[in-house]
């Protein structure tokens, strides 16, 4: 009887402990951690230095009175970033090569060259971001772009994906140094949210061609087409759409948050002073004794995370376009042996965009609003070729968009033609 308990003992000792079950909610979290990633990196690289620019000068010579063009802008980046995602997912195709198969050969080289054109002007304006963020700590940009062409182009080409994506994630996290140098300026918050919900704007040449340039950095083609063939490249799948949803917002609701306290940090100290600027370096320089050495710093720091995140991103989304036009798609876990276009394209875009900022005498700021007046009329077609794809049962399936969503997405498209509209009469008038 003894010798029959002690092995019942024993047989007791050395069952397998039962394991825990793991809560729902933490499933999900590690769920949408899994999934994070085109959303968030896509909206903030949205925020580089032409953006930054752009909401840096709005804020200097209108104050508070336009933050409603911001408001708008982000709201159609939710809703075209959500698109652009979900036919990602759906058709398993970038934006470029799904305009060519539905829209034919013609529309699809069109668009990538557009697109070419943009990304090449907008990539500049990153490295002339990171050329002027070292001068306000003293370095030339002989020194600053070359390194950053270095950093970006080492880590793409010898990056895979997590490891790319782990990097982006961490240049994200620089943009909220324009959170903190916000409240360090002290803005009117009531006259912030009136400029929010209230639209005002004066009809004028500048007033119309800051609000175009607003929506096209906002709602840039490229992130556009980034986002499409970030979510294939990293292999979601229709049971993620609803995750790959809460990312999307995330990140673009994070862009107009970003270009809010950009925007309220000018309007309390140089719109408040009369200091007119032409870029955010010397938005930067201005603030120092307006709001303090911080301030400017902060300011300089989050300039140049901006720029780094873009230059990394800019080239992908070009590399990723001419990958859907040519029929050779690529993904960064290829090698550069096993996709040579892909990372040809990525190093050419770079060097040649590094090399035009090293011309003495560039006209960056031509270069930079230029750019951003290209973004907006190139936005308008690939808007409608979105529209266009996002109708189609035959590509989307079930996932097509409903009546409604046709009438969103048509409004938001009219609203931009008017811009362009607007900004073109001006330039004639």
């Amino acid at each position: 009887m003894s010798s029959t308990g002690e092995v019942k003992k024993v047989a007791k000792k050395s069952s397998v402990p039962t394991l825990k079950p793991i809560s729902p909610r933490k499933i999900r979290i590690a769920a949408l951690l899994a999934v994070m990633g085109p959303g968030i990196i896509a909206g903030l690289s949205d925020d580089d230095p032409a953006g930054i620019t752009t909401y840096s000068v709005l804020g200097a010579k209108y104050g508070y009175r336009m933050l409603w063009v911001l408001v708008a802008s982000t709201i159609a980046l939710i809703l075209f970033q959500d698109l652009g995602a979900r036919i990602g997912v759906v058709t398993r195709q970038g934006l470029i090569g799904l305009v060519r198969q539905k829209y034919g050969a013609r529309s699809g080289v069109m668009s990538a060259i557009a697109l070419i054109l943009a990304n090449i002007g907008t990539m500049t304006a990153e490295f002339a971001g990171i050329a002027a963020a070292g001068q306000l700590f003293g370095y030339s940009r002989y020194v600053t772009v070359p390194i950053a062409a270095f950093l970006v182009s080492f880590l793409v080409l010898r990056g895979s994906f997590s490891r790319v994506e782990k990097v982006f994630f961490i240049l994200s996290a620089v943009f909220f140094a324009y959170v903190i140098a916000g409240f360090l300026a002290h803005p009117n918050w009531g006259a912030a949210f009136k400029g929010m919900v209230v639209p005002s704007m004066p009809f004028t040449h500048d007033a119309v061609f800051i609000a175009t340039a607003t929506l096209g950095t906002t709602l840039a083609p490229w992130g556009l087409a980034f986002i499409q063939s970030y979510a294939v490249d990293k292999r979601l799948t229709r049971d993620d759409l609803k995750l790959l949803r809460v990312d999307v917002w995330t990140g673009s609701i994070l862009t107009g948050v970003i270009g809010f306290f950009v925007i309220i940090t000018c309007a309390a100290t140089l719109n408040k002073q009369h200091i007119t600027i032409d870029d955010a370096s010397k938005a930067a320089a201005a603030l120092k004794p307006l709001a303090g050495t911080l301030a400017k710093d902060l300011f300089a720091v989050g300039l140049i995370g901006a720029a780094l995140l873009a230059a990394s991103i800019l080239p992908l989304s070009t590399a990723y376009s001419v990958g859907d036009l040519t029929g050779r798609p690529a993904a960064l876990d290829d090698g550069p042996r096993e996709a040579p276009l892909f990372y040809g394209t990525f190093a050419f875009i770079t060097l040649l965009s590094a090399a035009l900022i090293m011309i003495p005498g560039a006209p960056l700021i031509t270069i930079l609003v230029v750019t951003q007046i290209l973004n907006a009329v190139l936005l308008l077609p690939l808007m409608l070729y979105m529209y266009g794809i996002a109708k189609d049962k035959r590509l989307m399936g079930s996932y097509a968009a409903t009546k409604t969503m046709r009438g969103i997405y048509l409004v938001i498209i009219t609203l931009v033609a008017i811009c362009i509209s607007c900004m073109i009469w001006f330039t004639f008038h």
